[in-house]
């Protein structure tokens, strides 16, 4: 039994389960390890600076927390921070035609690697997305960009699968086997807390550029 069945088997109405679910998310994301998180902006940081992609992969529910992450941390920052080198976002799992070409014609564990055969350049990053780690197309799109001298930084959960061990850096929602709510609940909220960063930081770096004219 996992904790959120624990918590539904104790509650005696929807408002007692609401607030063991939420109590649950905040004992998760009170045990984020920080310096990776401050790990992985740098990630993102240095691909600004030096022009390099970040690519974005995930399944399901990943899929489009990868989606929305590529939105938030791309245009998102450009427009709100206003900055002039944008970080250049793309979510593999955003194209759903050449997704399903990809599958139908090499099979679905190619369907991000494929991709990133055409559009990696040396120095690009991998953000892979994956609750348990262990996606076979996720770790082959890992798997292929270390190979090429690329960075993987992983959103993982449950206890981080094969993708732990490849990834640089590693942001880890350590949670029972299964949990997938909490951890994409918690994906997003990574996700929302980096473009905050980026783009606050970026508007203040603007700001003392003014002034300092």
């Amino acid at each position: 039994m996992n904790n959120i069945e624990r918590t539904f088997n104790e509650s005696k109405n929807v408002e007692q389960f609401a607030r063991g679910y939420l109590n649950y998310l905040s004992t998760l994301l009170g045990q984020l390890d920080t310096k990776a998180i401050a790990d992985a902006v740098k990630e993102l940081e240095n691909a600004q600076k030096n022009g390099n992609t970040i690519f974005l992969a995930g399944n399901g529910g990943s899929a489009t927390t990868a989606s929305h992450m590529a939105n938030d941390i791309g245009m998102d920052v450009l427009k709100k921070a206003g900055i002039k080198t944008p970080f250049r976002a793309l979510a593999l799992s955003g194209n759903a035609a050449l997704m399903t070409a990809i599958a139908n014609d090499d099979g679905y564990n190619n369907i991000f690697v494929n991709q990133l055969k055409i559009h990696y350049r040396p120095g690009d990053k991998l953000i892979a997305i994956s609750a348990s780690g262990n996606s076979p197309n996720i770790i082959e799109a890992a798997e292929w960009i270390k190979a090429a001298g690329g960075r993987v930084i992983s959103f993982i959960g449950f206890d981080g699968g094969k993708l732990k061990n490849i990834s640089d850096v590693v942001v880890h929602v350590n949670t029972p086997k299964g949990e997938y709510g909490p951890v994409e609940d918690i994906h997003v909220v990574l996700d929302h807390l980096i473009a905050n960063w980026l783009q606050y930081k970026a508007k203040s770096a603007e700001v003392s550029l003014h002034e300092s004219k």
